[in-house]
C-alpha cells in the first residue's frame, strides 16, 4: 500500500505546481497546487481522467461545460475531451487520476 494523503506541494508564483504521486501502467496519480488566477491550459489526455479537489476552489471546463468545484468535489473527463482548470479564490489543490496510465 502506498498512502498518498499527507501529498505537499509548494505553490510556485510562475506556474502551477505539479507532482506525479503514483504511477504504474494501470493508473497515474498526480497532484496540483495552482494559486488564484492560475490555470491548467485547455488540453486532451488519452485517458480517463477524474480530478478530486483536496482543497479551495477551481473552475473546471470539458466539452462546453463549466462547474466550481469545492474540497470534496469531483469530476471525470472522457478520453480525448479537451478540458481545463482555473484557481478562483485562492489556492486549489487537487489530484488528477488518470488511467490508464499516459505512454
Amino acid at each position: 500500500m502506498k498512502d498518498l494523503s499527507g501529498w505537499s506541494l509548494s505553490a510556485r508564483p510562475e506556474r502551477p505546481t505539479s507532482a506525479i504521486l503514483h504511477d504504474e501502467p494501470n493508473v497515474r496519480v498526480v497532484g496540483f497546487h495552482l494559486l488564484e488566477g492560475q490555470k491548467v491550459p485547455p488540453h486532451r489526455n488519452a485517458s480517463t481522467v477524474i480530478v478530486q479537489v483536496v482543497e479551495g476552489q477551481g473552475l473546471f471546463r470539458g466539452d462546453g461545460q463549466e462547474v466550481v468545484l469545492h474540497a470534496g468535489g469531483t469530476a471525470a473527463y472522457a478520453p480525448g475531451e479537451v478540458h481545463s482548470i482555473d484557481a478562483v479564490d485562492g489556492p486549489l489543490r487537487f489530484l488528477a487520476i488518470i488511467s490508464p496510465a499516459p505512454g
